[in-house]
């Protein structure tokens, strides 16, 4: 089935055919024909399925035939966790919009307010938001959301995890009741099933199969003894030919500005990009590794969710994410588009649940790999198939012989084992698993909306 065969508004198909779009992915091809019907949606589907496009093409087409609204009253919302999310969902909709008289506007923490208050002050049709900074303008009369008809979330799981379930729900209960809802989400746990029913009319259900073992995505695994290892087998990669553009994940900020010094020292065009940069800076550093200026990109979770670059060939995880799905969207940075892609993982002793975890999400092993003369030195005992290693199941353990995390065994005179690698090191401090509130300092900067805890 083509596009010209779903129902899509005649402008939308105009632009679709400029772009040389025909054919719908799989989720595009569940999501709009019950969403053109008006439908609610309840879609799960992975970052680079083109659920951007399963959401705005039928969004679109509803509003394609309405008359424009006042100032700063929208038809459709759009709300993303972060800003580069939220940048390239506004870019995608106004590609999809080329030859539709819309005005598409951004709204997000870390840019001016004088040039949102300028954009805001135009009829809009399309607004993609950042939860805090819309209910900042909501709560400063001014954005008014009670002609919303299309209430979009997307990532709606990433949403949760910074911990906007507040803010989303606000949100919601300022767009009218009869509005149409669209909920994309990569997991589908018990609190985004609540938010679903809680948001959702009558939805249809959409569920598109995990990319997580995708075949085009080369995923190999490296024991490291040490932050030191680490950062060898690091500098190894970027010199390599093969690597031509690559993300490097890093668990804080301050390690993505160390790592993307050390690499620049080495020679290397390397940048850092986390939510400590303005906007500004942000999205220049962005448009470098487009252009080829940045080779080598060193990210945080949060700066990172969003980043739509084709030719993406490795992926990097110098430290391993929170959780398993935080590393499937890591790995569909690169084999994009039909490419073919590598993700090269390091893990030290004290990552073996993380693995596990991994593991058993994608269910996959991890193929463990050696560079010659960067091979580690100590053991690191990992089973198959998301299982511990040993007798019983257990690390390097006997049957019967609990174990401790750092492969230690229990007991009142057993010694402690060592701290992970990211505590021992000073650039980490512990703080290699963020919590909420650090999440959403970096998505949306470090400055509250000063009327927002009065309103709300």
């Amino acid at each position: 089935m083509t596009f010209s065969e779903l129902g899509l508004h005649p402008l939308v198909l105009k632009a679709l055919e400029a772009f040389e779009y025909t054919v719908p992915t799989p989720v595009q091809l569940a999501a709009i024909p019950p969403a053109l019907q008006g439908r609610d949606i309840l879609a799960t589907a992975e970052t680079g399925t083109g659920k951007t496009a399963a959401f705005m093409l039928p969004a679109l087409t509803r509003t394609a035939e309405l008359p424009l609204n006042g100032a700063a009253t929208p038809r459709v919302l759009v709300l993303a966790p972060t800003r580069e999310l939220a940048k390239q969902v506004t870019d995608a909709a106004r590609k999809y919009a080329k030859f539709m008289k819309l005005n598409i506007v951004d709204v997000v923490g870390g840019m001016p307010y004088r040039e949102q208050l300028r954009l805001l002050s135009r009829p809009v049709d399309v607004l993609v938001c950042t939860p805090g900074r819309l209910l900042d303008h909501v709560a400063r009369r001014r954005i008014a959301l009670d002609e919303v008809e299309v209430l979009i979330l997307d990532e709606a799981d990433r949403m949760l995890d910074m911990g906007f379930l507040d803010d989303v729900e606000t949100i919601a209960k300022c767009c009218p009741p009869t509005r149409q809802t669209l909920l994309f989400t990569a997991t589908l746990d018990r609190r985004m099933a609540q938010l679903a029913g809680n948001l959702l009319r009558n939805p249809e259900r959409v569920a598109v199969e995990s990319q997580a073992t995708a075949i085009n995505v080369e995923q190999r695994l490296h024991h490291a003894d040490d932050l030191d290892h680490k950062r060898r087998l690091l500098q190894h990669f970027a010199a390599q030919e093969e690597v031509g553009k690559a993300i490097i994940f890093a668990a804080t900020k301050r390690d993505a500005d160390t790592l993307a010094e050390e690499l620049s020292a080495a020679g290397h065009a390397a940048a850092a990009l986390h939510g400590d940069m303005d906007q500004t800076k942000r999205n220049r550093t962005l448009q470098r590794l487009r252009t080829g200026q940045v080779r080598l990109l060193v990210a945080t979770d949060v700066a990172a969710r969003g980043i739509d670059v084709r030719d993406i060939t490795h992926v990097i995880n110098f430290d391993l994410p929170r959780s398993a799905e935080d590393y499937v969207h890591r790995i569909g940075r690169t084999g994009r588009a039909g490419a073919s892609g590598v993700a090269i993982s390091f893990a030290a002793r004290a990552d073996r649940e993380t693995l596990v975890r991994i593991e058993r999400y994608t269910k996959a092993t991890l193929e463990v790999h050696v560079v010659p003369g960067l091979e580690p030195t100590r053991p690191f005992t990992t089973g198959g198939a998301g299982r511990p290693a040993g007798r019983g199941g257990r690390p390097g353990g006997g049957a019967g012989k609990p174990w401790h995390r750092n492969g230690e065994s229990k007991g009142p005179h057993a010694p402690r084992g060592p701290r992970p690698d990211y505590a021992r090191n000073d650039n980490h401090r512990g703080d290699a698993r963020p919590d909420h509130a650090h999440a959403r300092r970096e998505a949306h900067g470090n400055g509250k909306p000063a009327a927002r805890a009065k309103s709300w």
